[in-house]
């Protein structure tokens, strides 16, 4: 498998002789407001540029799994520069429905053993943030991909670490686990997603998995920084699991 990080939560993974786009967040840099009432309100989102083209992240793609429609995952660039053909999975009948309204034809709801020619997808679970905050931020998922020839993968999504996520890695015991940090906040109502701690907690659930940390730096109400959870991850002495890459970079497993 090949895992290229793209820009916040968007990846191009390349699995069993197939290519899925996740959570693509296309727009040119500064395309859209920040999120309201949160730090940096004179930046617009997106912070940072694409690392590629458009046509670099399109080409080849097989399919298109999307964790949840928050903006910063499946934003209007992506909705208009995707073919509306191309197959695509979300979480729940809700998310469906959206995205056929958006002109897409081939929208399937991701199921614990949804299958995608010869590759088995699992949704899991996930924790937009913690208590009253979960009700604003709404519900989110993960993904599994499991193949004979390939090594499990993991993709967190939106979640903060809690026992949902402990339970997912005791039942798929992954082997490549990609979450989600930045540590992103509003003025009130706690992180989102995961923050320095809790990339802790998954390498003490699953040390022997290499960790792929992304969504960092790319909207404005994130609050921990790539050079700081680098500088975690070293003294915690788990460097050689955890990886924090810049955007454009790739890992093959």
């Amino acid at each position: 498998m090949n895992i290229r990080h793209i820009r916040n939560a968007t990846l191009v993974v390349e699995y069993a002789e197939k290519t899925f786009l996740i959570d693509p967040y296309l727009a040119d840099k500064g395309a859209y407001p920040p999120f309201p009432h949160s730090v940096r309100q004179k930046q617009n989102n997106p912070l940072v540029p694409l690392p590629i083209s458009i046509d670099d992240i399109l080409r080849d793609v097989d399919a298109v799994i999307v964790t949840h429609l928050h903006p910063d995952h499946f934003d209007d660039a992506a909705k208009d520069l995707l073919p509306k053909d191309m197959p695509m999975f979300v979480q729940n009948e809700d998310d469906k429905k959206e995205v056929q309204n958006a002109g897409f034809k081939q929208v399937e709801v991701l199921q614990e053993n949804t299958s995608f020619q010869d590759i088995t997808l699992s949704k899991t679970k996930g924790e937009h943030g913690r208590g009253e905050i979960l009700k604003m931020a709404g519900e989110v998922c993960g993904v599994v991909l499991k193949h004979p020839e390939e090594k499990t993968l993991y993709v967190a999504g939106d979640t903060v670490w809690y026992e949902g996520v402990q339970e997912e890695i005791n039942t798929h015991q992954p082997d490549i686990i990609v979450v989600n940090d930045g540590d992103n906040q509003f003025l009130e109502g706690g992180s989102l997603v995961m923050g320095k701690e809790d990339i802790d907690e998954v390498h003490k659930a699953a040390p022997h998995a290499q960790i792929i940390v992304v969504h960092m730096e790319a909207v404005n109400h994130w609050t921990l920084s790539r050079d700081e959870l680098k500088s975690f991850v070293n003294e915690k002495s788990i460097s050689t699991n955890v990886f924090v890459p810049d955007d454009g970079d790739s890992y093959a497993f």
